[in-house]
């Protein structure tokens, strides 16, 4: 710390200055004789044995690898705590894992996805991918039939979610559900209400619209979490499906990233166009369901 003092600067949401990362960082950016001033090269040999204090044993961590569905549009995905509050009592991650807790018999686990929905969105067709690290678990051999075993005491033990083709996998294997998430596409199902009434020849056109550019400003509902940006997302095609003078339905294709409420009603101008801009009206949108995540993995079983 004291030949690279700022390499190592504390962080408000990390334990030690003394990170890997910042180890790292420190040791590309001092100079060979300045290192050698502090640490001799070869080391000097050590005067006394070292003596073990004590022994310990781990189990290597186990991956295991699912689509998800979740049909509750009261559901989040991880837990909801505000201000060390807990708002909802269950998430989808708790729903799948604890029953994977139990039977790896794990320490704990990390709970990853391709992509999350909102609290109030429902995520249907072929689910989401998501894989969860069982960290050191006592029990880590589970045969295809067990795990389809797994699969049902999940699906059985609630009907917010539902699992499929679970199965384990490698930690490279994770890697492939993060790769290219932004060029995939994402299927929705949006139910949208505006003011002045229409019919259906005022949203016919939006069916010729492809491959959609946006500006999409962080929506104010999330820039609590998220940096201030704008981001540029594509609409590749849309299906509108008239429902009554006030209401329809519109299917979208878009990429991966795109916030579908921002673009419905605009979040006060944020997202640009919008449908309410596209419309000439306010827009507002009532409900939304995921009806794919084009995401190739894990294997289909």
């Amino acid at each position: 710390a004291t030949a690279c003092p700022d390499c190592f600067k504390p962080a408000k949401n990390k334990q030690s200055v003394f990170t890997r990362m910042a180890v790292i960082k420190a040791l590309e950016k001092i100079k060979e004789e300045d290192f050698l001033k502090h640490f001799p090269c070869p080391p000097s040999s050590p005067k006394n044995l070292c003596v073990a204090l004590e022994i310990q044993c781990n189990n290597g961590a186990v991956f295991v690898a699912g689509r998800y569905n979740k049909y509750s549009r009261n559901l989040p995905q991880t837990p909801w705590i505000i201000d060390g509050e807990r708002k909802l009592e269950s998430s989808v991650e708790e729903l799948i894992s604890e029953h994977l807790m139990v039977e790896f018999k794990a320490d704990s686990f990390n709970f990853s996805s391709s992509g999350r929905e909102d609290v109030d969105v429902r995520t249907l067709g072929n689910g989401r991918p998501f894989a969860i690290e069982l960290v050191n678990p006592r029990r880590i051999h589970f045969t295809a039939e067990e795990m389809k075993g797994l699969q049902q005491t999940i699906n059985n033990s609630s009907d917010k979610i539902q699992v499929r083709d679970l199965q384990l996998v490698t930690r490279e294997a994770i890697g492939r559900m993060k790769e290219g998430e932004e060029e995939k596409t994402k299927t929705y199902s949006a139910l949208i209400w505006t003011d002045k009434a229409i019919q259906k020849e005022d949203i016919a056109f939006l069916d010729d619209i492809k491959e959609l550019k946006l500006d999409q400003k962080t929506p104010l509902r999330v820039l609590h979490r998220r940096p201030l940006a704008v981001r540029c997302r594509v609409i590749h095609t849309m299906k509108s499906e008239y429902i009554d003078e006030h209401h329809f339905r519109l299917h979208l294709k878009t990429q991966a990233g795109t916030y579908i409420k921002e673009f419905v009603h605009g979040d006060f101008g944020r997202t640009k166009p919008n449908i309410g801009s596209l419309l000439n009206r306010t827009a507002d949108i009532l409900e939304l369901d995921v009806e794919s995540v084009d995401v190739d993995w894990p294997p289909t079983l």
